[in-house]
């Protein structure tokens, strides 16, 4: 399970990671989305964060009871509410794609931020100060992850070596 703040490429990089591995790929946001068929955004107008929190620790929990071996990226407030964290370390192989802030700024352009709820109507400014605000509150939640990823460039093999390195010892 990959874990990281919004824009950090757990997507992008997930996809890349259960291609390699041979697994099946899921994204949390798309699996809430299908389920209550709307958008995140409208969710978070709708009934609120909270809400969707909770919503998002039930799909969480369902998932990660599955038996089959995939690849999921979780939202990134995912891991920090509702003892998700623990249920994640529990239940799934979780890694943390720690990237520089400047980097992830700069993918959150604005028409993308627009989609994103905590980014929308921000400046690129106003982006790079809640990503570093996100950070401060999340960053105990990811460095509980198994394995910590840092830095821009991340490659599916190196992960699959380091995770066959892991589940050997």
């Amino acid at each position: 399970m990959l874990v990281g703040l919004p824009g950090s490429g757990k997507s992008t990089f997930g996809k890349q990671l259960a291609t390699a591995l041979g697994f099946s790929y899921f994204d949390l946001d798309h699996l809430i989305e299908d389920r209550f068929q709307k958008k995140i955004p409208d969710i978070f107008s709708q009934y609120g964060e909270m809400k969707f929190r909770d919503l998002e620790t039930e799909m969480l929990q369902d998932f990660l009871n599955r038996e089959k071996s995939y690849v999921l990226a979780s939202g990134g407030g995912c891991p920090c509410f509702n003892d998700n964290m623990d249920l994640i370390n529990e239940k799934a192989f979780s890694v943390y794609l720690d990237v520089p802030i400047e980097d992830i700024s700069t993918r959150l352009s604005l028409s993308k931020a627009d989609n994103r709820p905590m980014f929308s109507g921000l400046d690129q400014g106003g982006i790079t100060s809640k990503l570093k605000s996100l950070l401060v509150e999340r960053d105990y939640f990811y460095s509980q992850s198994k394995i910590k990823l840092s830095g821009e460039d991340f490659s599916a093999e190196l992960l699959v070596m380091e995770l066959i390195r892991l589940l050997k010892s």
